[in-house]
Formats: structure tokens, C-alpha cells, sequence
């Protein structure tokens, strides 16, 4: 039977701990789960390291933040987190066939596998200064908050959980992803829920981004092309007439924008479009024998996300051939490479994992907000796997930029987050 959450004026509030005015109402099942959770005398002293730790924790977020993790080329950083893991003291780590780091904690029972996961890779190209500047709580590095942060927050997890005896029923798996970031594509997660992978996960819980509140439990699906006009190119005055890759792309942007522009502002769920990089050409008198453009598409329907997938594929087909019959002498090829495919889904608010999310968030003060976003935890949302993403806290600011920024307020809050979601899956021994 599905547990339905009522919306009601006034709040639920825990006997212990930290009082909150809710936005989301927990079912008085699962307040009762996380009420017993943190009575617990291990689970309350983990709390208590958490907070005796978040000097190592900036140490490592530092640390690893200083080892350039560019697109593709996370291997250093991972061995890295490999060698803190086992310094921490786990059951077995290693680095996958993709690159991803894993770390495995035993649970007593052995037959249900919880992941805790932070990505390694930046969006920063290589030979980017990635050295940490700190002034007073604020440090600012490309890639602090995202994801370095989130690295240093499920390193300090495991440390609770040792240091505090804490022994769970189920396994755990610690994970710091490969390719999260754009053209990664989630390459490191998809590996992990694929048949090469050499795990099996039931249960995913991700850091990533994000007000301290923020609970992920929609995926935000996209589909991304790069769009390429080929032709034969040649001199702009000598070759005049000669079909130019360049008007074809921007007849095809032309079509696209105007059929997807037009499909867009119907009702239904959002779903986006955008034309977010060109290319092509070598000089302004040479007809280019290559135009592109990349292509983002993104809807949290399954369905909308193919059909304006259908409509750019359609539009491009059409400049290709309106273009050839234009009069031109010669003509362009058209190719489309596809270059990212995330699934979107929803995770159901009344499930066990969001639902304690939720109670977790509410212990702790912090005001819980579902929302919808393209992160590592799409991949298990669309295979009807429980997953959410929970924020790494803290002030964050300027992401993706070489300035980017995290303060430290009440950053603490948002590891003890992760801590009891974890072990409210994973379960007390």
C-alpha cells in the first residue's frame, strides 16, 4: 500500500534534536525509523565525530581539490581517494574497470548493497590552477563545491561509522564516480548499473550541489547531438555558389528553433532546448567544409524527451534538404553524433529512501525541498532503483567557474544528512 504524505498546517515534531517548520510531512512510520535512529547511543556519538572532524574534512577536500581530476582524466585523483578510504580502514577498495573508486564496508547480513557516492571528475579542462584559496570560511578553487566537497563529506561518513562501532546488516559501498560532468555523460554510474559492473546496488544515494535542503528525487533526462554540415569547402570569391556547411546550420537552427520553440510552449511538463556551442570554418575568406553545433534537449518526461528528440532530428533532415534544393552548386552532408543521453525519471515521494530523507533533514533543521535535476542519480531513478541526491550543505557559489566557491556554514549538518539516510538504509546490526 502506498503511504500517502499529507500536507497539514501543523508540523511533526521530533522529541530530540533540532525543531523545523516543514514543507514536506513525514508518515508517522518513518518518523518513528529515524525517531529510534538517532536514540541510538553509537549513532548519536557519530553525530558528535562529524563535528570533532570537520578540520580533517576541510584537509581533505583540500586535498583532493588540488589534484586536478579534468574530463577523462580522473585516474590520479581516484588512487587518491583510494589510498584515504583505506587509511579510514574498509572491508576491500579498489578502482573499476571505468575508473570509479569503491569501497566496500560489510554489513552482517550481506544480502542488500547500499551505495554512497560523490563524482571526481571537474568540468575544468587540464592545466587548470586548481590550488585551494582559503579566507577565513570561504575557500575557492575550480571544483571546491563541485563535487570536491562531496568527496570530503562521504570520506568523513565513513570515518563516523568506524570510529563510533556502528556495525549495519547491510553492505555499503562508498564511490567516487568517473564522469558526471557533461560529456562524461554519467559514464561512471552507468558502468556501475551495466553487466560489466562487478557490484550489485539496491539502494543509491548521491552528493551533489545544491542548497543545504535540497532533495533530488527527480532525474532530469536529456539528450545532446553534435550537429555536423559537411561540404567541400574552397575559396569564398573562386568558389561562389559552392554549397557552404555554414548557411545549412543556420537554416537547421532556423527550423529547429521555430519547431521546437512552437512544441516547448504547450502545455505539459517543461522540457528544454538549447544550441549551446558552434564551430567550423578557417578563415573568413574560405567556404568552411564544416559547420557544427552541440545540442542539449531536456525534459523530465520520458515521453517529451523523445518526442522533441524526433523534432530536432526532423528539423536537421529538413535544412539538409531544403538546403540541397536551394540551387547551390554541390551539396552538404549532414551528421549527427549523438553525445549525451541521461534517462529522466521520479523517485516517489512516500518511498522509504526519500520519505527518511526527509525525516533526516527535519532532525536536523535543515528544510527539506524535493527537486529535479540532471545528476548521478538518474541512472537508478529511470531503472525504478530507489536513489536521491542530497546537497553537500554548506554556501556555495559561482560553480563552473575558476572562481568558484564554498563557505563552510553549518556544513557539518549536511554530512550528518548523509550519515543517517546511510545507515536508515542500511540498516542497524
Amino acid at each position: 500500500m502506498k503511504i500517502k504524505i499529507t500536507l497539514l498546517a501543523v508540523a511533526y515534531a521530533f522529541t530530540l534534536g533540532y525543531s523545523t517548520a516543514q514543507e514536506l510531512k513525514v508518515d508517522k512510520k518513518y518518523h518513528k525509523v529515524m525517531t529510534k535512529l538517532v536514540k541510538n547511543k553509537k549513532v548519536k556519538k557519530s553525530l558528535e565525530i562529524v563535528d570533532s572532524e570537520e578540520p580533517a574534512t576541510i584537509a581533505n577536500m583540500i586535498l583532493l581539490n588540488e589534484i586536478p581530476a579534468p574530463p577523462f582524466k580522473e585516474a590520479e585523483r581516484a588512487e587518491k581517494l583510494k589510498e584515504l578510504f583505506d587509511d579510514i580502514g574498509v572491508d576491500k577498495v579498489w578502482i573499476d574497470s571505468e575508473g570509479n573508486v569503491v569501497a566496500l564496508r560489510k554489513g552482517s547480513d550481506s544480502d542488500k548493497n547500499i551505495a554512497l557516492d560523490a563524482h571526481l571528475d571537474t568540468v575544468f579542462p587540464e592545466g587548470t590552477d586548481v590550488t585551494v584559496k582559503a579566507e577565513g570560511n570561504t575557500y575557492t578553487a575550480p571544483g571546491i563545491g563541485d563535487n570536491t566537497r562531496g568527496l570530503a563529506m562521504i570520506l568523513t561518513v565513513l570515518k563516523a561509522m568506524n570510529d563510533a562501532e556502528i556495525k549495519t546488516k547491510n553492505n555499503i559501498y562508498f564511490i567516487g564516480t568517473v564522469g558526471e560532468e557533461g560529456l562524461g555523460d554519467l559514464r561512471g554510474v552507468k558502468h556501475l548499473f551495466s553487466d560489466a559492473s562487478d557490484v550489485t546496488i539496491d539502494s543509491w544515494i548521491s552528493i551533489d550541489g545544491g542548497s543545504p535542503g535540497r532533495i533530488i528525487n527527480g532525474g532530469l533526462g536529456s539528450k545532446r547531438y553534435k550537429a555536423i554540415f559537411k561540404g567541400k569547402g574552397g575559396h569564398s570569391w573562386g568558389a561562389f555558389g559552392l554549397a557552404n556547411p555554414h548557411h545549412a546550420l543556420g537554416k537547421a537552427i532556423n527550423i529547429f528553433t521555430k519547431n521546437a520553440t512552437e512544441y516547448t510552449s504547450k502545455d505539459g511538463l517543461k522540457t528544454s532546448f538549447n544550441i549551446g556551442v558552434i564551430g567550423g570554418g578557417t578563415s573568413v575568406n574560405s567556404i568552411p567544409f564544416e559547420s557544427w553545433m552541440e545540442v542539449d534537449m531536456r525534459s523530465l518526461s520520458p515521453k517529451r524527451l523523445l518526442e522533441i528528440d524526433a523534432i530536432f532530428k526532423e528539423s536537421m533532415k529538413a535544412a539538409e534538404n531544403e538546403y540541397n534544393a536551394s540551387g547551390i552548386k554541390d551539396k552538404v552532408e549532414l551528421v549527427l553524433v549523438p553525445i549525451g543521453n541521461r534517462p529522466s525519471g521520479k523517485a516517489d515521494a512516500t518511498s522509504k529512501l526519500v520519505q527518511m530523507a526527509i525525516a533526516s533533514a527535519n532532525y536536523l533543521g535543515i528544510s527539506p525541498k524535493l527537486r529535479t535535476s540532471s545528476t548521478n542519480s538518474n541512472i537508478p531513478i529511470a531503472k525504478n532503483i530507489p536513489a536521491i541526491t542530497l546537497s553537500r550543505g554548506g554556501k556555495g557559489s559561482r560553480a563552473h567557474s575558476l572562481d568558484e566557491k564554498w563557505t563552510n556554514i553549518d556544513g557539518a549538518k549536511n554530512i550528518k544528512l548523509a550519515l543517517l539516510v546511510t545507515l536508515a538504509e542500511a540498516e542497524l546490526k
